[in-house]
């Protein structure tokens, strides 16, 4: 709202001046009545406070009742018109600055007082009429009451042909005070109506629709009276015609010429598209143009679909495609009838806009293209260049965050990405890697947090406070390791910074499962060595069942997130964006279906992710340690996988191999990471089980995984 202000006063402020003069001279401004002269008193004559008798020292009461009928009628027409007569005076109402009263010579004939009572009203409201038509004239005023002041000028200049024929009747001999008020009766009531509408449109100072809405809301109260209500109508369609004007290019062109801030839309200029590939809270889409107070009445059902059309033109003109809806003569705003054509108008607009733009971002900029791409790398649908960065990048991503050289390894996935498949992806070249400094959870926990108004920069170095850097003191870049992709214009309206950032956390997740498997192959592969020994009921036997449980444990996680999560609900967001309608529908479908990933892959459920982190760290922990404790086997595997031909072993070989499988320490170790994986894993059990009516996917993860305790019991 501050904004919406602050622009309606630049526009205020750079309307044009209205000339001093026009506002200083009275009898250009109607504001002549207010310097008043103290009525004329005859000497020695009884004081009259209601006398008005001006230009004569003769009371009117003086005179036969037809001769002071002859006078009042002179009066009464220059009356009618604003004019002070000989009789007849006009006084500025006490505590009402711009409210005029008339007074007739209390020594007038009571009939005749009478008469004029009656008629006074109408002068009253002509004075009224006419002191707004010449103040609501002013650039400042905006342009719906410039209209509305012309309508009202067109209908005293009506007035004064009447009161001019009246005065030619009178001249010939022809009216009488009777006959006067005959003629007059019926403007009474609608010049009454108007000086209600232009009274408190005077006391409120209104503008623009809240004008249009007053003219509306009175001519509805006027039901009883066929003729106010149609002429009140017929103001309110003159009034807005400028309104329609300025509609009509918005929904047409997509430009709001607006110069004195009377539309209820609002363009908000310090928000720019770059913003929705940097700011992770970036508010372009949806305030860069919004709906301010005030909207017509006769618009309130159409505000959202008037506000959405304009914008969807705006897009377009931000990319060099300039498209005007087709407009024709039929198509005009030029009013808004009860046939309620101008409501057609828009829809055609609406719909024109909306196929346009979604067309142009589906066949020029290639949307399904892209986000087929971002599924490629984030959420591993073709993940053989991971292998192969990941097999180049180990030593770099072994590293602490801050020692790792992010340019090598951007260096190292440009390889990875030409040497694989992903060569042929035409989009592979807006990849880029990232080093994050902070782990998943507490990224999580950071975006979480309901006093967190953004998400910090991935790409910025962050100084961890004393606290952080406790628990950082473990990770390396395989925790922390992310990929970025650049979205160009228009394409970032639907991948926005807060949506990449969504993609980026799945991407981890999915990341460090794939090295936790990786590391339990290579733990694997060290047993296979054992596989020419007996090794029944010893310390290896028993490792070798625990790495097969730790290894079933990460693949069924795995298998749960790409094909119980991802592949499904990517197919049925692919689906749902082939029929939508609009780019609002494409922003929600896509949204939507991050947001389900998210929750589904136990992202959005800290307490269960942490259980599995806590699982995962078990497993790093171990295959560490099956390396460490049997270092001969691994450089004996080492060697097998790099010749890929298994040579007859030494009996040296033999020995060490025997003597590692009656490792007692090894034994101890294997124990000790047997009992916390299996407390890991059965801790699960109770927490899907509870969650599992509420989340019925959890249900899914249970069956994937919980199938796989008890893995390393005794054999």
């Amino acid at each position: 709202m501050d904004a919406t202000a602050g622009a309606a006063a630049v526009g205020a402020a750079a309307a044009a001046v209205t000339p001093r003069w026009n506002r200083e001279r009275p009898f250009l401004t109607g504001q002549f009545h207010r310097d008043v002269k103290p009525p004329f008193r005859i000497p020695g004559a009884k004081p009259i406070s209601e006398s008005c008798s001006r230009g004569s020292e003769i009371l009117i009461g003086s005179y036969p009742v037809a001769v002071q009928e002859l006078l009042i009628i002179d009066d009464l027409l220059s009356a009618l018109v604003g004019i002070e007569g000989r009789f007849i005076s006009i006084r500025r109402e006490r505590g009402k600055e711009d409210h005029m009263v008339f007074q007739i010579d209390s020594s007038t004939d009571l009939a005749l007082q009478e008469l004029a009572q009656r008629i006074f009203p109408l002068c009253e409201n002509y004075i009224l009429i006419d002191q707004f038509v010449e103040a609501r004239s002013h650039f400042r005023n905006g342009l719906v009451n410039h209209a509305f002041a012309a309508a009202l000028r067109a209908l005293l200049l009506d007035y004064q042909a009447m009161v001019a024929q009246l005065e030619h009747q009178f001249r010939l001999g022809r009216l009488s005070v009777q006959g006067l008020w005959f003629f007059c009766q019926p403007m009474v009531g609608s010049m009454h109506a108007l000086s209600i509408v232009i009274e408190k449109i005077s006391c409120s100072n209104l503008s623009g629709s809240a004008t249009l809405n007053l003219l509306q809301n009175q001519a509805k109260a006027m039901a009883g009276d066929g003729a106010v209500r149609t002429l009140l109508e017929k103001m309110t369609q003159c009034a807005s015609i400028p309104y329609l004007r300025i509609l009509e290019r918005w929904v047409y062109e997509g430009i709001i010429d607006d110069p004195y801030g009377e539309f209820f839309i609002s363009e908000d200029k310090s928000l720019l598209k770059e913003s929705l590939t940097q700011d992770y809270d970036a508010k372009y889409w949806k305030q860069r143009y919004s709906l301010k107070d005030g909207i017509p009445s006769f618009l309130t059902g159409v505000a959202g679909t008037i506000l959405t059309t304009g914008k969807y033109l705006n897009v377009m003109r931000e990319c060099g495609h300039n498209v005007q809806v087709p407009v024709s003569e039929n198509s005009k705003f030029m009013s808004f009838e009860s046939n309620h054509h101008y409501l057609e108008c828009i829809k055609t607009a609406y719909e024109f806009a909306s196929s346009e733009l979604l067309s142009l971002i589906r066949e020029k900029y290639d949307l399904f293209g892209k986000l087929r791409s971002m599924k490629h790398y984030f959420l591993l649908d073709q993940g053989d260049f991971l292998v192969h960065f990941m097999d180049i990048s180990r030593d770099e991503l072994a590293k602490k965050p801050e020692e790792i050289s992010v340019e090598k390894l951007q260096s190292l996935l440009d390889l990875a990405l030409r040497t694989t498949a992903a060569a042929a992806d035409p989009c592979h070249e807006d990849l880029a890697c990232t080093v994050e400094r902070v782990s998943l959870l507490k990224r999580l926990a950071t975006i979480r947090a309901p006093e967190s108004s953004s998400e910090p920069d991935a790409h910025q170095s962050i100084s961890p406070s004393s606290s952080d850097q406790a628990g950082s003191l473990n990770i390396t870049g395989l925790e922390t390791f992310s990929l970025t992709y650049r979205v160009r214009w228009p394409l970032s309206i639907i991948v926005s910074r807060r949506v990449l950032a969504k993609y980026q956390l799945i991407f981890r997740f999915l990341f460090h499962c794939k090295h936790v498997n990786r590391q339990l192959c290579v733990a694997w592969q060290v047993h296979q060595g054992f596989r020419a020994l007996r090794t029944l009921g010893t310390a290896v036997s028993r490792s070798s069942v625990l790495c097969r449980s730790m290894l079933k444990f990460v693949n069924s996680l795995l298998h749960y997130l790409t094909f119980e999560v991802l592949e499904p609900n990517w197919h049925l967001m692919h689906s749902r964006l082939q029929s939508a309608k609009s780019i609002d529908e494409v922003i929600e479908f896509h949204d939507f279906f991050l947001d389900k990933c998210l929750r589904e892959c136990l992202l959005l459920l800290p307490h269960l992710l942490e259980k599995i982190e806590k699982l995962k760290s078990v497993c790093l922990q171990y295959s560490t340690a099956v390396k460490m404790l049997i270092p001969s086997i691994c450089e004996s595997s080492a060697g097998a996988d790099s010749t890929r031909a298994e040579k007859s072993k030494t009996k040296s070989a033999s020995k060490e191999l025997t003597s590692a499988a009656e490792n007692s320490s090894l034994l101890e170790s294997i124990l000790k990471f047997e009992r916390e994986f299996n407390v890991g894993l059965q801790a699960l059990g109770p927490i899907l089980g509870g969650s599992s009516q509420a989340e019925p996917y959890l249900t899914h993860l249970g069956q994937c995984i919980l199938g796989v305790g008890g893995g390393g019991g005794d054999l």
